[in-house]
């Protein structure tokens, strides 16, 4: 297969130099020539929420929840109330992560626990095949299943080889369930590439960013990782090349990754890459950006990647990037997240003595998200490329209906796909679906062992979100209790 370049031209004509005007208001080192080319694209913003159009309903529970069994709302409706007390998720996260716990009876009775609880309503199932049964039961209500094989990170290249085998195997299986019903493959480059090798490869391009004249051999042609606001503090000096073990594991990783894209060519699957934290991501936009280039053809992305908008560079790396695959022809695919790791991120920079790379406020992380949706949207509208827009919050959602309405891509247009975890945000999820959108959930399946880590993490990530979780709750115990009336008169 060809391989389609990104010319250092263009690469350089991408980067700015002057810092007059930021593009993003809560970074001062942003470029005026970024802000001004922006500004030149800026989609007009969304209408307000009290504007929105009435076809987006999220307060008729009984429509909402008309495919949903009753079983599955109690237990939705006991998961949700136990998971909004705070002193309940810690109790239940110091449970799987306690080592007294994890021998004997008494691991079989966490686990147990866990999987009847929060196991059966944030995972669709401890296999491949469960799972697609999982995907066939939110396709009949009108959702889509975004097919997510639950590995975390991987730290030598036996467990990547493994981790490839399941990846590939979620292939296989999203081919054998009804079309359409899978929208993506999801992959986590910090499954099947070692963590210590991505940090390494980060390394390696922050420091290239500092100094252009430093020359990574390896590197084939991406699109822009980093912009001019971008932190590097991660790396302080110069880092050694990659030693000939480190080359030959990276060679390994890019064939894995390979491997798995040409799969999901060949099934027309899209392959989604997730996020990570910024310790690796640059690794892991380079993977996905290089890939991008070798595999997404026409009007047609099959990579996917994915901008996390609770850092403060996000709009300007979007930007980047899109303009130079606009430049080169290559249609892209990304999926917009606010993010999930900001106490990571936070201690992390302190410790360099830096600056948080997360957005001072909620309210602008709001903003980015809302900006990068609206500027995707415009730019897709027309053109090539496809968006992701993964969030659990209300205000998103309307606010990004309204705008595909406005420019007409929203009615089940390929171009646009709105997405939410796996038993989260369960009511904007069929609000959108029955308003004509295409709407995912993220369905991560595995043995209850294996996902652990997961629900760990996503618990930890999402205490705010699940605190929070009281429209579902208060819609949920409303269509319950009409269900129970309508039984008993």
């Amino acid at each position: 297969m060809a391989t389609r370049v990104v010319p250092q031209k263009i690469i350089k004509n991408l980067r700015f130099k002057t810092t007059t005007k930021p593009l993003n208001s809560s970074h001062p080192s942003a470029t005026a020539a970024v802000a001004s080319l922006l500004e030149r694209e800026q989609p007009s913003p969304p209408q307000p929420s009290h504007q929105q159009p009435s076809y987006l309903d999220l307060n008729d529970g009984e429509r909402l929840f008309s495919a949903v069994p009753t079983s599955t709302l109690i237990r939705s409706s006991a998961v949700l109330h136990a998971t909004a007390i705070g002193p309940v998720v810690d109790v239940g996260i110091w449970a799987m992560q306690s080592k007294l716990l994890q021998t004997g009876i008494l691991k079989d009775a966490v686990m147990a626990v866990t999987k009847r609880t929060f196991y059966e309503h944030f995972c669709a199932g401890e296999d491949a095949i469960t799972a697609g049964k999982s995907i066939r039961s939110v396709n009949e209500a009108g959702l889509r299943g975004m097919l997510v094989f639950g590995v975390e990170d991987a730290h030598e290249n036996d467990g990547c080889d493994r981790n490839l085998k399941g990846f590939l195997h979620t292939v296989d299986v999203s081919k054998s369930l009804p079309p359409s019903s899978v929208s993506f493959v999801i992959v986590k480059i910090t499954a099947i590439c070692p963590m210590a090798l991505l940090e390494r490869i980060s390394d390696l391009l922050r420091w290239q960013q500092k100094d252009p004249s430093f020359n990574l051999p390896w590197k084939q042609d991406s699109l822009p990782i980093f912009s001019e606001s971008s932190p590097l503090y991660q790396t302080t000096k110069k880092p050694e090349p990659l030693t000939p073990q480190e080359e030959s594991d990276f060679q390994l990783a890019n064939q894995r990754l390979q491997q798995l894209c040409k799969k999901c060519v060949e099934a027309n699957m899209p392959i989604l890459v997730d996020a990570e934290h910024t310790t690796v991501q640059p690794a892991i936009d380079y993977f996905t950006y290089s890939s991008a280039i070798m595999h997404n053809k026409d009007d047609n992305p099959i990579v996917f990647g994915t901008i996390q908008t609770y850092l403060k560079d996000a709009k300007e790396r979007l930007f980047l990037a899109t303009k130079a695959a606009e430049k080169i022809g290559i249609p892209m695919g990304f999926k917009l997240v606010r993010g999930a790791y900001m106490s990571t991120e936070s201690t992390l920079a302190e410790s360099f003595g830096s600056k948080s790379p997360i957005h001072d406020t909620i309210k602008d992380t709001h903003n980015c998200f809302n900006d990068c949706s609206s500027y995707l949207l415009e730019k897709f509208a027309n053109g090539k490329g496809s968006v992701v827009l993964a969030t659990h919050n209300i205000e998103s959602g309307k606010l990004a209906a309204a705008k595909a309405y406005e420019i007409g891509i929203g009615k089940v247009n390929h171009k646009l796909e709105f997405a939410q975890l796996c038993g989260m945000s369960d009511a904007l999820s069929f609000g959108l679906s029955k308003a004509g959108f295409r709407v995912s959930k993220y369905m991560p399946f595995g043995p209850v062992e294996m996902v652990m880590p997961y629900l760990l993490r996503r618990a930890e990530e999402n205490r705010g979100l699940l605190a929070a979780s009281g429209f579902d709750r208060q819609l949920i115990r409303r269509e319950l209790g009409r269900r129970l009336k309508a039984a008993i008169f």
